[in-house]
């Protein structure tokens, strides 16, 4: 086996807040190999940006603050390296695509000077060569008459097209590992599909591994290899992405995707939602975090966290009950 591209160990990261510490991540593990697009899926609010930043060391210190684990990064530590050499890994090696465009790019800088500023800066670039760079950078993502585009401002592209253009600088540098947080947020249905054809077709063409980070399980399974379903700060089911549609082991996996509706395949009862709330994530967490919410809880559930268990090759899940029987397992 080839050894991985990344490689998330028991990644820890909290808020210190006024009502306590929030465990946004709290101890996560992984690996990517160099190619691989990997899904990381759940509600709103369970670590999913949160560890993404993590891996890029951009937590807003204070209040934010990565407490344990390790993040390996082709056999270098990433939480261990020094502040330049890190500024150094990011753009270059490891570059991520955030939700809001509108918010990521510069609003008093032409776009192509923002693609331009980052090849002179990772790959010393003359200013001519990294325009030019930038112009086929901009042909590439299938901005229309990119040459007459390169000097206008983010406000005067459309959503999608703020999307295609932090999408041209995040691979400005080919990166080993691109990040795509929630990349089609606010964007309409068929402008979503442009993008996350255009990531596909990029990743092909470039070889990149991808993370992609989504609540949305339609996007995962046309784009992903494998993935990791994350509540509460946990990752609770692992596989690949053919294994957790058609053989979901981890209970909440199994509720969400009951709660989405398919097109593959007939369906006469009504979707079933997930009853209940995600639970705070202040203070120590006693239990299975989804036992308020899992109809297949057991006494256990409620005083021990499980661990993430492979239950069958390259398929691990964090629970006490096989799903299949209801039986504790």
């Amino acid at each position: 086996m080839t050894t991985p591209l990344l490689e998330v160990r028991d990644l820890k990261t909290h808020f210190f807040t006024r009502d306590g510490v929030v465990r946004a991540v709290n101890g996560i593990s992984y690996t990517l190999h160099e190619g691989e697009a990997m899904g990381l899926v759940g509600e709103s609010g369970c670590g999913k940006s949160v560890s993404a930043l993590s891996l890029m060391r951009l937590i807003p210190s204070p209040p934010g603050r990565i407490v344990g684990g390790e993040v390996l990064f082709g056999g270098r530590d990433l939480l261990g390296v020094a502040d330049w050499e890190m500024r150094a890994i990011r753009g270059n090696e490891i570059a991520m695509i955030f939700q809001d465009p509108m918010t990521s790019l510069n609003p008093v800088l032409p776009v192509g000077h923002q693609i331009v500023e980052a090849l002179e800066t990772h790959k010393g670039m003359g200013r001519e060569t990294a325009r030019r760079r930038a112009l086929e950078l901009l042909q590439l993502v299938g901005i229309p008459s990119a040459r007459t585009r390169l000097d206008d401002y983010p406000h005067q592209f459309s959503g999608g097209m703020r999307q295609r253009v932090m999408i041209a600088m995040a691979i400005s540098c080919e990166p080993k590992l691109l990040i795509a947080d929630e990349p089609t947020t606010a964007l309409d249905v068929t402008i979503q599909a442009q993008i996350l054809d255009l990531i596909l077709r990029l990743r092909r063409e470039l070889g990149m591994a991808v993370i992609l980070i989504t609540h949305d399980l339609g996007v995962v399974a046309g784009l992903c290899d494998k993935v990791n379903v994350m509540y509460a700060g946990h990752i609770v089911e692992s596989a690949d992405v053919d294994t957790v549609f058609s053989n979901p082991r981890h209970p909440y996996t199994l509720g969400l995707l009951r709660s989405v509706p398919r097109i593959d395949e007939p369906r006469k009862e009504q979707l079933v939602p997930i009853e209940g709330l995600p639970p705070t994530l202040i203070g120590d967490q006693e239990g299975c975090p989804f036992a308020p919410r899992c109809p297949y809880r057991v006494p256990r559930s409620e005083c021990e966290n499980p661990p993430l268990e492979e239950v069958a090759p390259g398929h691990r899940i964090a629970c006490w009950v096989d799903v299949r029987t209801g039986a504790p397992r």
